[in-house]
């Protein structure tokens, strides 16, 4: 008798809802997890450029207005990027919020690039995600 007790404890301890504040917890964990690393990556990747060239992504007439500066312009980006991650690990009921500002100006610079509607719309998605963070940031930072 005493082995199936220990069997329906241990059956009913698997399907046992998480609950609503372990969730939580473990959403923001992830979310600052992602949003820390994420920037911090695609900011050193500027200097690198092992993922992608960052520099096609720049618009034509914003090179111009940087006088032929653009991948310059994109170094300082990578320097941006890096400090909004280290925000986001330290103090991430602020920078989740700067980090969603400025994935919106990502967005915004997509837009005006031919072809690159699809990775405007990933970071739309990106953009809720940091969002989502700065909220969950509110309970558990």
């Amino acid at each position: 008798m005493s082995v199936m007790n220990d069997v329906s404890r241990a059956t009913a301890a698997r399907t046992l809802p998480v609950s609503h504040d372990a969730a939580g917890r473990q959403a923001f964990g992830i979310l600052k997890f992602a949003f820390t690393v994420a920037p911090i990556v695609a900011g050193l990747d500027k200097f690198l450029h092992i993922l992608t060239d960052w520099d096609k992504y720049l618009p034509a007439f914003v090179n111009s207005m940087v006088g032929g500066h653009g991948h310059q312009l994109m170094l300082a980006v990578g320097v941006i990027e890096i400090v909004a991650g280290i925000g986001v690990a330290l103090k991430p009921r602020i920078f989740a919020y700067v980090v969603a500002a400025w994935l919106g100006l990502i967005i915004l610079n997509l837009l005006m690039v031919p072809g690159y509607l699809d990775i405007a719309l990933r970071d739309l998605g990106l953009l809720l995600g940091a969002l989502a963070l700065g909220r969950l940031s509110q309970a558990y930072a």
